[in-house]
């Protein structure tokens, strides 16, 4: 399987945007289950957002009506974009994704992972 490829964090104050990307195989980005996670220092990894082949999604609380994932099959991309950001949504974002039936956010379900993202979040 091929790694996906994390890139557009950074460092920003409260309530700033940033946008990640997940490069990824053709096949991937249309065919996967693909999610967002992160981990904060001393915290264990959690789920963010995830979309399957279909275009479901799902997110987790903390980020519902600021966060939105999204595919750009033309570029092979999973995105995440991030407004409204909190000092609590600092950490290392992860992209991942797996074949299997059903798209939810386990993380055992994800055999692939990128090797992530720094996304700090000043007050």
């Amino acid at each position: 399987q091929v790694q996906p490829v994390e890139s557009g964090g950074g460092s920003v104050q409260a309530g700033g945007s940033l946008r990640l990307s997940c490069a990824a195989t053709e096949y991937a980005i249309n065919w996967s289950c693909m999610g967002w996670f992160r981990q904060a220092p001393e915290k264990e990894r959690e789920g963010v957002a995830i979309m399957g082949a279909d275009g479901s999604t799902e997110y987790a609380d903390s980020v519902k009506g600021r966060f939105t994932v999204s595919r750009d099959n033309a570029k092979n991309t999973l995105l995440l974009q991030m407004n409204s950001l909190k000092p609590e949504d600092t950490g290392m974002y992860y992209c991942a994704y797996h074949y299997s039936r059903g798209c939810h956010m386990v993380q055992l379900d994800f055999p692939n992972w990128g090797q992530g993202t720094q996304v700090t979040v000043s007050s």
